[in-house]
C-alpha cells in the first residue's frame, strides 16, 4: 500500500534503485545556467529542477489585471533569465533526483541569494507545499499582496495546469535563448504576441504559428492539422 501511495501522480518521484539507495549523494553543481523554464535551469549539460517552487509552464498563458491574457510561462523564465544574469554563477545544493533524471536542488546566486525565494516573492512561482512543506509562504503572501508576477491578474497553478494538458511524456524543452534564436532563424514571425486568423496574412504564416507556437492549436478550431482554413 505505501508503494502505491507512492507512485501516484509525481512530478517529483525519484528514481527507485540501488543507486539512489546506496549511492553517494552528488556534489554541489556550480556554472552559468541556461534557462529552461522558471523552475528548471541547465548546468554543465545537467538539468537542475528548483526544489520547494513551481513556476508557469512554457507553454501556460494567465490573464493580467485587465482580463487579457499574456504568455507568464514564457514571462517567468525571461525574469529567471535576468536575475541569474546579475550575479554568477550559480551553485545548486542536491536534495533528490526527480523521474526524469532531473537533480533537484537549492539554488543560489554567486551573491547567495536564494533563486527560489526571489522567484517566489516576486511572482513569478509559487510555492509548493507538497515538497517545500510552507518554506516560501512568506515570500507568496508578500507577492500576493503587493499584486507582483502571477498575482497582478488570475492564473492556474501550474501543477494544475499540467494536469490539464498531460500527455505522459517527460519535458523536452531547450534553453530560453536556444528557443528564441530558432524561431528568428526558421522564418521570422514573433510568437509574440498572439494572433487570431483575422491578424494573419498568408496561409504559410498561419501553419507556422501551428507548429512553432504554443497557442497555435487556436487557429486550427477543428483539429484537422490546417490552421486558418479561409487563408488556404
Amino acid at each position: 500500500m505505501a508503494a502505491q501511495t507512492l507512485l501516484q501522480h509525481s512530478d517529483r518521484l525519484p528514481e527507485i534503485n540501488l543507486s539512489n539507495l546506496l549511492g553517494p549523494k552528488p556534489g554541489p553543481i556550480v556554472g552559468v545556467a541556461s534557462v529552461i523554464d522558471g523552475d528548471t535551469i541547465e548546468i554543465h549539460g545537467q538539468r537542475i529542477r528548483f526544489n520547494g517552487i513551481d513556476a508557469p509552464e512554457s507553454r501556460q498563458y494567465c490573464d493580467d489585471a485587465k482580463g487579457f491574457e499574456y504568455p507568464c510561462g514564457r514571462r517567468s523564465a525571461e525574469a529567471l533569465d535576468s536575475f541569474l544574469a546579475a550575479s554568477r554563477p550559480v551553485q545548486c545544493t542536491f536534495v533528490d533526483w526527480d523521474r526524469y533524471h532531473r537533480f533537484v536542488g537549492d539554488c543560489r546566486r554567486a551573491d547567495g541569494a536564494s533563486v527560489e525565494g526571489w522567484m517566489v516573492e516576486h511572482g513569478q512561482a509559487l510555492d509548493w507545499p507538497r515538497y517545500s512543506h510552507g518554506a516560501y509562504a512568506q515570500q507568496q503572501a508578500k507577492a500576493e499582496a503587493a499584486k507582483v508576477g502571477l498575482w497582478v491578474g488570475k492564473f492556474q497553478a501550474p501543477w494544475e495546469w499540467r494536469a490539464e494538458h498531460a500527455d505522459g511524456t517527460a519535458p523536452s524543452r531547450q534553453p530560453l535563448g536556444i528557443i528564441s534564436r530558432r524561431l528568428v532563424v526558421q522564418s521570422g514571425y514573433p510568437c509574440e504576441p498572439r494572433r487570431t486568423c483575422k491578424q494573419i496574412g498568408s496561409c504559410d504564416e498561419a501553419q507556422w504559428y501551428l507548429q512553432n507556437c504554443s497557442w497555435g492549436g487556436k487557429l486550427d478550431r477543428d483539429g484537422d492539422g490546417v490552421a486558418c482554413e479561409r487563408l488556404c
